[in-house]
């Protein structure tokens, strides 16, 4: 177990975990959070060896093997399927052993190397790094590809495959559901659920860690708290515990007040009945933990808009796409004031697409995209972030795009975002991804949009600041389209969900729940042989190349096997005779007769040769068996 005694962590001589002493027991699955800087990554530096404990001890099993996701992919030319093989070491090692023992032909070293491989599952092994990219997104023809070809997100996404192929005793995850899309997501956390060793993550997606994990490592004024429970527990103890502060109770009371009015509005306006009964649920939870996060340090409404138009935007039998290639076709959307669309669609299908058609910065390739008179769009996507001025700091950039407005008044609105004193003057180059993302949203959210066009606005957004966005785009009057794998900021933000899938985008009837369905039915239908004819018949000939294929390699396959089946039984018998020689040696009285050290010596060396046949004849026989069990099945 992973055992904490007193504990005291610092950086750059910033106290961060002080006193922190519990136990984490094997096969636990542990979510750690806590406010951005409270020190979960610099924990998980210590987990791993890269820094050194101030006072106390952290100590784990010796021979645990741990896995973690690296935070850099070099642009590599191994093919994406070797680099996630990679992942798993022993195999590697193995199989670079294989080779320089068929190179030497080392029958014996071969046998016990392939009994190894077995052991750990080798010979599934690039089964298993398949279904992983799979289920990350990447497609059969990624495979193939140098690293290198790959975008920086799809770099962490390989980064996150090669981690989970290692056979891991401690699996770290940092954010692993940053850079996905919500495919992925249900996916990963289906794996994370079976995953067998001990699980350690750091997570800002509350309902990916109720989903997930069943214990809560909290880190708040340099203390961690060891929560039974999921994340929702751990806010429901949190809640409690402040709901005691006096200093707490009045902004705890307003808070539960507000969102008791939001409630009772929606309630009133509530149309789609299974959307809005998913929505109230999530609304009735949100009531609950509102006193958890009464010591937020977020707090910010969207302005009401100058204007309005209603409708607000249109699309009319639009294609979009890029170059000559359409990617949606016969899109037909209504955007009005007060409208929350969440986009939902496979990796790929064109959710970011349509959003850029909807921003304007891409034109329509058909049909029409006519916007309202006083239309005014606040867009968020990564771009955005990456287009901030690195050596401006927050309040330049807001001087910038309001040089009349009083500087304090920038300053209390920029306070509302958590950049306070020092951090409101400094270069935004050095901030983390969540203050960029931070910085991007207090932009646009000056801008006073009727239309926000949000794609992932979570990404590096820690707890409280998604919950703070949660509850301003809840209030806000402006029409809203959403693109994320955060399923609380879907269930508690969209009124209508959208299916953009098979080059259309159309309401989708249904919840999230409902959506998780179809995609477990898409995920079948893409294992199932095709069938059919005309559009289909280029499938179906693939999907018989590769059935022609598979049954020429299960044949050179059972051929090898043949081989070494034969091969083990020459050795088998030429140690076995070995051994019986060797047994008569050792009766011998003669052989004792000399008690001279060269007689000693020569009893020595007849008593090791025979411990290491003995050794040999019970791998090889094992090997045998197991040849002979691949070759007997059907």
């Amino acid at each position: 177990m992973i055992q904490l005694r007193n504990l005291t962590l610092a950086r750059g001589g910033e106290p961060l975990i002080e006193g922190a002493a519990l136990q984490i027991h094997p096969g636990w699955k542990v979510g750690l959070t806590g406010a951005n800087g409270s020190g979960k990554s610099s924990f998980f530096a210590l987990v791993r060896g890269e820094l050194h404990a101030e006072l106390g001890d952290l100590e784990l099993p010796p021979a645990w093997a741990i896995a973690h996701v690296s935070q850099e992919t070099p642009a590599l030319p191994d093919a994406a399927l070797e680099f996630t093989l990679d992942g798993d070491e022993e195999l590697r090692g193995v199989e670079r052993r294989l080779t320089l023992a068929e190179a030497a032909h080392d029958g014996e070293q071969i046998a016990l190397l392939h009994g190894r491989l077995q052991e750990i599952g080798g010979y599934a092994a690039r089964a298993r790094a398949a279904e992983l990219l799979h289920g990350l997104g990447f497609a059969d023809a990624d495979f193939a590809r140098p690293v290198a070809d790959f975008s920086g997100g799809w770099r962490v996404r390989l980064n996150l495959a090669r981690a989970l192929m290692a056979r891991s005793d401690l699996l770290l995850l940092d954010e692993p559901t940053n850079h996905l899309d919500l495919d992925a997501v249900l996916w990963l956390e289906s794996w994370l659920k079976s995953y067998p060793g001990t699980l350690l993550m750091i997570s800002h997606d509350r309902d990916f860690l109720d989903a997930v994990v069943g214990n809560i490592l909290h880190i708040e004024g340099r203390c961690m708290t060891l929560y039974a429970g999921n994340y929702s527990a751990c806010e429901r103890a949190r809640a409690a515990r402040l709901a005691g502060q006096q200093a707490m109770f009045a902004k705890q009371q307003r808070e539960v007040a507000h969102l008791h009015a939001y409630i009772d509005r929606f309630r009133a306006q509530a149309t789609k009945a299974r959307q809005a009964q998913s929505r109230l649920k999530a609304l009735a939870r949100m009531e609950e933990i509102a006193p958890a996060h009464v010591d937020t340090p977020f707090s910010f409404r969207f302005a009401e808009p100058a204007g309005m138009s209603d409708p607000l935007l249109q699309l009319d039998q639009a294609a979009t796409g890029y170059g000559a290639t359409a990617i949606l076709e016969r899109l037909a959307l209504t955007l009005r004031p007060g409208g929350r669309v969440g986009l939902l669609g496979r990796n790929g299908a064109g959710k970011s697409t349509l959003v850029k058609l909807l921003a304007g910065e891409l034109k329509p390739m058909a049909g029409e995209r006519r916007e309202g008179r006083n239309l005014v769009i606040g867009y968020f996507a990564q771009h955005q972030v990456e287009q901030l001025r690195p050596d401006e700091s927050p309040l330049q950039h807001l001087v910038r795009a309001e040089p009349q407005s009083r500087e304090q008044e920038l300053r209390d609105y920029l306070g509302g975002f958590d950049f306070r004193g020092e951090q409101v003057l400094a270069p935004c180059g050095r901030f983390s991804g969540g203050e960029k993302a931070r910085l991007v949203l207090a932009l646009l959210i000056r801008q006073r949009p009727n239309l926000l066009l949000l794609d992932e606005p979570t990404n590096h957004l820690d707890l409280e600041m998604r919950e703070a966005l949660t509850l301003a785009l809840q209030e806000t009057e402006a029409a809203v389209v959403v693109v994320s794998h955060d399923r609380h900021l879907l269930r508690t933000t969209c009124d209508e969900l959208w299916l953009v899938a098979e080059g259309r985008a159309a309401p989708f009837d249904g919840d999230l729940d409902d959506y998780a369905a179809w995609l477990a039915k898409q995920r079948n239908a893409d294992r199932m042989p095709a069938s059919g004819s005309g559009a289909d018949k280029a499938t179906g000939k693939a999907v018989r190349v590769a059935e022609a294929a598979a049954r020429k390699s299960a044949v050179a396959e059972r051929r090898a096997l043949q081989k070494e089946a034969e091969k083990i039984e020459q050795q088998l018998a030429g140690w076995q005779a070995e051994q019986i020689r060797l047994d008569e040696q050792l009766a011998d009285p003669a052989l004792y007769a000399a008690p001279d050290a060269i007689g000693r010596e020569r009893i020595d060396g007849l008593n090791r040769r025979q411990a290491e046949l003995t050794g040999l004849i019970e791998a090889a026989e094992m090997r045998w068996l197991e040849v002979h069990e691949a070759l007997e099945a059907p």
